[in-house]
């Protein structure tokens, strides 16, 4: 697996990195793959899941919530962290 045609994580949109990381279950699954390879690959694996999990936080630090007014019915939304 030769690091220079690897793409640095950091860097990758979430389908990007979602994307890699279904090829590395994929050939973690297959079992076709040296065990040192597989440990590679599985802590590659790991750092894009990281990665995958940070961007969906991220998403849905500004979803909006709803806000109910007193009778508890929708009354408009502010932001998620707070902020109107």
């Amino acid at each position: 697996m030769a690091e220079d045609n690897i793409p640095n994580i950091s860097e990758m949109s979430f389908e990007q990195a979602l994307k890699a990381l279904q090829q590395v279950v994929r050939q973690l699954e297959d079992g076709e793959v040296p065990l040192d390879q597989s440990i590679t690959l599985y802590e590659r694996g790991e750092k894009l899941r990281a990665h995958c999990q940070a961007r969906l936080d991220a998403a849905q630090a500004r979803i909006e919530a709803i806000v109910l007014d007193a009778g508890g019915k929708p009354a408009g939304t502010k932001s998620f962290d707070g902020a109107d």
